[in-house]
């Protein structure tokens, strides 16, 4: 599998035919490599005596010689976890929800009144190896990724390239592993520590006030290709994990070694849970087509009102899908209280959408 997912959803291509986390409706502008690299924000510098820092990942070791001033972003979440550690990339890889240089509403404080990164597509195919060399960076970061070892080996002849995870699916990292990483990267380790707490404060807050949710099943559905269905490992998954929901017991047994897959309507049972949360691209269309499906349409978890839905193509719904050290609190913020409405079963209770 080579990427993840556009608007939530998959597009998958794997290896030559299946990819991605989502349909592809990003925002489809890709910005020309410039002639002359734009310069790059002024980074707040590691200690020079970090460095070098040698980082293990999917395809071997890369050591990082000094502290990276200009860095590119292949991995479709990356970008977060660089600006949280304040360096501004100087280019990223394009996914969905049409962000210019794919720095979302969240990170918009962290990247301030810098240059935007020149933005540039995945074409199915991989990483724009010429024009990602042109912009002449010093560090490149696949963390959030999929990309081959090929891919890798070529990259690596222009710049120290840290793939991702082998511990980990393809686009399985988790946020706080690909901060961890970026702050080695970055020779930030102790920053990068610093935010994760931050964040882990701000969920367990919000299950300390949430005790019903402990324990409770749950599951991240889209409805492409009949019924997907994400994994364990998926960031969205482990969102709600974080929360204190549980997955279904056999969901991995159904996924495979992937981030998801579409289900068989004989595995539709996976959809019944205490709260089943779907990411679609049309919010009123799509919840009407799945309640129009008598398989689905029929299940309890429809019936009793423990359905959350989150729109893709809004910036709560990206961010819902980014699932990193930036984006989280966000998402928490909107998330917990239709959760909270879900959970308890009462079809009278409405699960509203949030209005920002």
């Amino acid at each position: 599998m080579f990427r993840s997912l556009k608007g939530g959803r998959p597009v998958a291509v794997v290896a030559a035919a299946l990819l991605f986390l989502a349909t592809a409706c990003g925002s489809g502008q890709e910005a020309a490599a410039p002639s002359t690299p734009a310069a790059s924000a002024p980074a707040e510098s590691a200690p020079a005596s970090v460095f070098p820092v040698t980082i293990d990942h999917k395809y071997g070791t890369t050591t990082i010689p000094a502290a990276p001033t200009r860095v590119f972003t292949v991995g479709l979440t990356d970008q977060d976890a660089v600006l949280a550690l304040g360096t501004v990339p100087v280019g990223t890889t394009d996914w969905f929800g049409g962000f210019p240089g794919a720095i979302g509403p969240w990170a918009k404080d962290e990247l301030g009144s810098s240059p935007v990164p020149t933005l540039l597509e995945d074409t199915g195919t991989g990483p724009q190896v010429e024009k990602i060399a042109a912009l002449k960076p010093d560090l490149i970061l696949a963390l959030y990724a999929g990309i081959t070892k090929e891919q890798y080996e070529t990259l690596s002849k222009f710049a120290p390239v840290v793939a991702q995870p082998k511990e980990f699916n393809d686009y399985g990292i988790p946020w706080q592993d690909q901060t961890l990483l970026t702050g080695k990267a970055l020779g930030k380790d102790a920053e990068a520590k610093a935010l994760i707490e931050g964040v882990e404060a701000k969920f367990a807050a919000a299950k300390a006030e949430h005790p019903e949710f402990a324990g409770a099943t749950a599951v991240v559905a889209t409805p492409y290709e009949g019924f997907f269905v994400y994994g364990s490992q998926d960031s969205r998954s482990r969102t709600l994990s974080s929360l204190g929901f549980t997955m279904p017991s056999d969901l991995d047994k159904v996924i495979g070694n992937q981030f998801g897959t579409s289900i068989s309507r004989e595995r539709a049972d996976l959809l019944d849970q205490k709260v089943t949360v779907w990411t679609v691209p049309d919010l009123a269309k799509d919840v009407e087509t799945l309640h129009k499906d008598k398989l689905y349409g029929d299940m309890t978890v429809v019936a009793e009102g423990r359905e959350v839905f989150v729109g893709e193509s809004t910036s709560y719904g990206v961010a819902f899908s980014f699932v990193t050290v930036l984006s989280l609190p966000y998402v928490i913020d909107r998330l917990v209280p239709q959760l909270a409405a879900a959970v308890d079963g009462d079809p009278a209770t409405k699960v509203e959408q949030p209005t920002s």
